[in-house]
């Protein structure tokens, strides 16, 4: 397939994947900010949309789709791909970039939460303006349908999206041409509207009003949330097919509802004055109101499923970046790498989304919690492009800071505003963010120390496997791979299957993992071979933080190397740690009990690396923290 027959397939795939969160933020953004400039004037109209048209100017088309989608790891994205741009850049994983990792991919689990529990909530409430069922339409009805729906998102995950996933692009293609339609007409019927084109209209509403002025700029944030999906989903579709489906239909669609939604408003203060009403779905026709709640449930889903298959990519470039312990990942697809699914995500984001729900129970309540998790990550994401530039790029001091200097101002006037909202609802994903952070973190420390301890304690390699070649110990027939983090050091479990068994196998492989700071590396660049005596032969296979593991496949290939393994004949051996309290723990309180448990409930290494279960010998030691 050439380019151009490859390039509207992944526009048209992008619209449903990408655009799913900004896309339907037009179900509560413009009403959960207008609501909070008080008495509704013009002037708040105005002031309003102007402010949601230049959000999606500066932060959306000149931040993420004009700037930061240059900034791609091998044409990768997001947060966590970036920060392993910004360490390749800088040599090392320093602390600042390890916290700026951490809190990054936090806050978007914050956001994942979020996302789907609004998003599902505002369209279901849509039923409200519809005359025949407004009536029957209460609170209890709408937090019932809205879980419904959600329940049955999360029990599908496991089936994976691939066949659904096809219908994501021309339902959202809809979605975007019908809220654009009814916009249309109302901005034709009141063409006083197209001034809010001018940023003035913003910057006086702000300059004007105060403190009101942030509390509307913290619910005009809305608008863009979603935006670090443009960045996050870049690996899936590439940059130029993004860029086009957001300049060419998505931006225009948003502005056109946007400016169709304040000149409804401003068509009804003629009339005289009003109140703050649903008035994404007031504006359209009674007899559409229906058929558009149930395209608009169907755009929340594809929302709230890009925003759930976001948190799988981001679990398993975590646990390769050696941010979270291993989990369950199973794919779903034969053919497509990145369709995944992880059990445990799936069931802590389920409990999470429907605890949400059903305590906030509508979606003006549940804003209040919406906008702060997300101006945290995109703050993040602003002072990693900031390291990439200078170390990477090297981009003068003073060029980054002009370019740069401007979109962090930005974010942090978005931070303050939505900060506001944090006794009212705006912890609730900084809290999951805190505890996330502290669970990251956790992992990441006890694991470093680990590793240190094991070199300590550890014989070097080189001068062990000499000191074994002329040795008589009793040899079995094959091949012993052993999986070692360190591949300068005697791994564990050769040690200790040479104390209580007293043999050694005819051929050795000492097998190391390593993750490399690009989301794939090339079968060229995947092992490293040394060939340290006869016996023993050290390899380090290194895989990109978008991949996962498969051990045998990557030994397999081997055989032009020197390196020849028969399956039925290699058997490996694996050292299973237990991880005890030490009496002096070098570990901050509440951080070793932590790890201990992390470590407990880790997935089987077997799994992790695909390895046959029926050639895993296993042996075991305590190592104390």
């Amino acid at each position: 397939m050439s380019t151009n027959e490859r390039f509207w397939p992944l526009a048209l795939g992008s619209v449903g994947v990408v655009f799913g969160d900004i896309g339907t933020s037009p179900l509560y953004a413009f009403r959960e900010a207008l609501g909070q400039a008080g008495t509704i004037r013009a002037e708040a109209v105005m002031g309003v949309v102007s402010l949601a048209l230049w959000a999606l100017i500066l932060v959306v088309t000149v931040k993420y789709v004009l700037f930061l989608m240059r900034a791609d790891n091998r044409g990768e994205g997001g947060v966590l791909s970036l920060a392993a741009l910004a360490e390749a850049a800088v040599g090392r994983r320093t602390p600042l970039i390890l916290g700026l990792s951490v809190i990054g991919a936090a806050l978007f689990y914050g956001d994942a939460l979020i996302t789907p529990a609004i998003s599902v909530l505002s369209a279901i409430e849509g039923l409200r303006t519809v005359p025949s069922l407004a009536s029957r339409i209460t609170e209890g009805v709408v937090v019932a349908a809205s879980l419904a729906v959600l329940a049955g998102l999360f029990l599908v995950q496991s089936r994976g999206t691939g066949k659904v996933g096809r219908w994501f692009g021309p339902i959202c293609l809809v979605w975007f041409l019908a809220i654009a339609g009814f916009g249309l007409p109302h901005i034709i019927a009141q063409p006083g509207i197209l001034a809010a084109l001018g940023p003035q209209h913003a910057i006086g509403f702000l300059s004007s009003h105060g403190m009101i002025g942030l509390f509307v700029l913290g619910s005009v944030f809305l608008t863009v949330t979603g935006a670090e999906a443009l960045f996050a989903d870049m690996g899936h579709f590439g940059r130029w097919p993004i860029q086009a489906a957001w300049l060419f239909l998505v931006l225009p669609a948003l502005a056109v509802n946007y400016l169709g939604q304040g000149a409804f408003v401003l068509d009804r203060l003629a009339a005289g004055p009003v109140v703050t009403a649903d008035w994404f779905f007031q504006m359209i026709p009674v007899v559409a109101r229906a058929p558009m709640v149930i395209l608009a449930t169907m755009a929340t889903v594809i929302a709230s499923q890009a925003v759930i298959t976001g948190a799988y990519s981001l679990t398993n470039q975590a646990m390769q970046l050696g941010y979270l312990p291993r989990l369950t990942v199973r794919r779903t697809s034969e053919t497509q790498a990145g369709e995944i699914y992880i059990p445990q995500v799936t069931l802590l984001l389920a409990v999470g989304v429907i605890l949400l729900v059903a305590i906030f129970k509508t979606s003006s309540a549940l804003a209040h919690a919406y906008g702060l998790a997300v101006t945290g990550t995109m703050v993040v994401t602003t002072l990693l492009a900031f390291i990439v530039a200078t170390r990477k790029w090297r981009w003068p001091w003073l060029l980054a800071a002009a370019v740069i200097g401007p979109m962090l101002a930005i974010d942090t006037v978005f931070l303050g505003a939505n900060a506001l909202k944090l006794l009212s609802g705006g912890f609730v994903p900084l809290l999951i963010g805190a505890v996330l952070v502290f669970v990251m973190l956790t992992w990441s420390r006890g694991s470093q120390l680990i590793r240190r301890k094991s070199r300590d304690d550890l014989p070097d390699l080189a001068t062990a496997a000499t000191s074994l070649a002329g040795r008589s110990t009793h040899r079995a027939a094959g091949t012993a791979v052993f999986l070692s983090a360190d591949p300068d050091r005697v791994p564990g479990a050769l040690l200790h299957n040479l104390k209580h068994n007293r043999v050694l196998h005819e051929r050795n492989l000492i097998v190391s993992i390593r993750t490399a700071a690009e989301p794939r590396v090339t079968e060229a660049e995947r092992a490293q071979v040394r060939r340290i005596t006869d016996d023993f032969v050290g390899v380090i296979l290194t895989y990109g933080f978008m991949e996962r593991p498969n051990v045998p496949r990557a030994l397999a290939r081997l055989k032009p190397c020197g390196v020849a393994t028969d399956p039925m004949t290699t058997s490996y051996f694996i050292g299973r740690r237990t991880i005890v309290h030490a009496r002096k723990s070098l570990l901050p309180a509440g951080m070793d009990s932590l790890y201990i448990w992390l470590n407990r409930n880790a997935a089987d290494p077997m799994d992790f690396f695909q390895i046959p279960p029926g050639r895993v010998v296993e042996l075991g030691t305590q190592v104390s923290v």
